[in-house]
């Protein structure tokens, strides 16, 4: 399935995958209905992405700030293995994961990657980087599952039990991550010292399609001068039609 996104700075062409069916089908609903008609691209970051899929984007006077509208429902993560946040892809934006634990997308926002092409020696820092950030998130999925027994041993200031119970869920921890394959694969460094992109990113949030043409325009977009809020300076519109199913 693929969709048009048409902007004041040319047209981007856009392959759905099949394999984030809530999401694809989500993002052909809302372009069908018209509800991208008028938004902006709103968030630009030179190197990195652009963003865009707020409602309240639609005529917003310069200065507004931008970026938590929707249409008021979230999507179930489909952060799948093997897909990647390669330049041209296209991603569901999303609350922290402070507020947000399970991944939750925003129900209408997206990003569009563009980020850098690395060097190997760059590629095995943030192999290093990675592998540190998912025994972290490891950690802290066990620690959650034994909150009560934290709390309690907080409560009685048990701080042997504590540091014992640390040590145990960051063994395991560890495990975990060397189990699933810790880093980056073979496949994410062919990609990111080639096409390029942001693979800080991979495992983080769902992408859920890629630009098969256009990407020269996605270039201008991200070169934009912007302001405050990493608006851009000169308002990029947005129109999303459906040109293959």
């Amino acid at each position: 399935m693929k969709v048009k996104i048409q902007t004041t700075l040319g047209d981007i062409i856009v392959r759905l995958y099949d394999e984030t069916p809530l999401h694809r089908d989500n993002f052909v609903k809302l372009a069908k209905e018209g509800f991208y008609d008028g938004t902006l691209f709103h968030r630009v970051i030179r190197d990195f992405m652009i963003q865009g899929g707020d409602p309240d984007s639609k005529g917003a006077p310069a200065g507004k700030q931008l970026g938590t509208g929707g249409p008021g429902y979230t999507i179930d993560a489909e952060i799948k293995e093997g897909i990647y946040h390669k330049r041209g892809a296209l991603a569901a934006a999303r609350q922290g994961d402070e507020v947000n634990p399970e991944r939750k997308s925003s129900g209408s926002q997206f990003y569009i990657v563009w980020g850098d092409i690395y060097k190997e020696g760059q590629m095995r820092q943030i192999a290093k980087q990675m592998e540190m950030q998912q025994m972290q998130q490891a950690f802290n999925a066990l620690a959650l599952q034994h909150r009560e027994e934290i709390m309690q041993m907080r409560r009685d200031r048990n701080r042997a039990g504590l540091q014992d119970l640390q040590d145990r869920l960051a063994a395991e921890a560890e495990a975990q991550v060397r189990e699933n394959g810790a880093g980056l694969t073979e496949k994410q460094k062919e990609i990111y010292t080639t096409i390029g992109g942001t693979p800080h990113l991979d495992g983080q949030y769902t992408v859920f399609g890629e630009v098969e043409s256009g990407l020269e325009t996605v270039d201008m977009i991200q070169q934009s001068a912007t302001s405050r809020g990493d608006r851009p300076v000169d308002d990029i519109t947005i129109r999303i039609t459906v040109v293959e199913e």
